[in-house]
């Protein structure tokens, strides 16, 4: 917890350590019967449409649907919060993060989906 809130930049080995997430989160899922089911979906909503994502390099449709939509979620959260580093995004700047990363970060159709539904 203490690095999610830390206000400088992250050293290697705490990079490395946040990195570990989805897989952490994998093992936890995965032990507990009744969310079983969706620990891939979190091992891999970190992966980019590109395949530059983590941990395991997964590209376009290799990436569980689940997972590239709880990406969205997840990225949009990010963006429109305030961090400890970092202000928040306005909404339209995050929607034009997400069009301008369509592709490469997100699935461009998720990404057309996902734009239109928080512009409504």
């Amino acid at each position: 917890l203490e690095i999610l809130n830390k206000e400088s930049k992250l050293t290697e080995d705490e990079y490395i350590s946040i990195r570990k997430h989805p897989e952490v989160g994998y093992r936890i899922l995965s032990t507990v019967n009744d969310l079983a089911e969706i620990a891939d979906f979190v091992l891999a909503h970190h992966e980019r449409w590109d395949g530059k994502g983590y941990p395991r390099q997964l590209s376009a449709e290799e990436i569980p649907l689940q997972s590239r939509i709880i990406t969205f979620a997840d990225a949009y959260d990010a963006m429109t919060n305030p961090l400890p580093y970092r202000k928040p995004m306005t909404h339209a700047e995050a929607v034009e993060d997400i069009r301008k990363n369509a592709g490469k970060q997100f699935d461009p159709q998720l990404a057309e989906i996902f734009i239109e539904a928080v512009s409504s």
